[in-house]
């Protein structure tokens, strides 16, 4: 696995149907690079009122990135709106779900991972100066700018971040900082292994 700190360009997202055919998604990493991944990454265009896709095993933190709100109705009754600016549910990959658009399209921001592999935390936060992220052995950190600009210190290797890029930051066999600067605002994902 690479250990290197990556930045995937939104340009670059790869545009795949749904499991179940009824939408779209751009995927941004899936990890590892496999059928068989531990988390992946995406954002759905939800054009359509629509069900969702099964993932058993697997859950899931869907984060409304554009529109005016998309409603999560779910079979034993439960309906959840996820409203402008940035709303967010987790609920299971195998929950029975359809997608309810409130006025329009959305894009919305797809974090799954698979129960059990490894735990994750997803943090909006506004980017209005320097901010601190460390990987350690097991630790990824994934940071998505959800508008702005930023850069990492110069010894990161890495280019600039625009709107709708993502950057990977690797675990490493040592603690690694990573310092941020910029300004926007931004989704900052915590993903680590469990052992065993």
């Amino acid at each position: 696995m690479p250990t290197s700190p990556r930045l995937i360009p939104a340009n670059e997202y790869r545009r795949e149907r749904w499991k179940n055919g009824l939408g779209w998604t751009r995927e941004i990493v899936r990890m590892p690079d496999s059928d068989a991944w531990d988390w992946r990454l995406s954002i759905a265009e939800i054009e359509r009122d629509a069900a969702f896709s099964s993932f058993p095993g697997v859950d899931r933190e869907l984060v409304l990135l554009r529109g005016n709100g998309l409603r999560l109705r779910f079979d034993d009754g439960r309906a959840v709106d996820l409203m402008p600016p940035h709303e967010r549910l987790r609920f299971a990959g195998e929950d029975v779900v359809v997608g309810e658009l409130i006025d329009g399209t959305t894009h919305d921001f797809n974090l799954m991972w698979r129960r059990g592999r490894v735990r994750t935390e997803l943090l909006h936060r506004p980017l209005v100066g320097p901010m601190l992220f460390f990987t350690e052995p097991g630790v990824h950190w994934i940071i998505h700018l959800i508008a702005g600009q930023a850069m990492f210190d110069a010894d990161s290797g890495l280019d600039h971040l625009w709107s709708g890029d993502t950057a990977i930051l690797m675990p490493g066999k040592e603690r690694t900082r990573h310092a941020l600067q910029g300004g926007g605002e931004l989704l900052a994902i915590r993903i680590e292994d469990i052992d065993g």
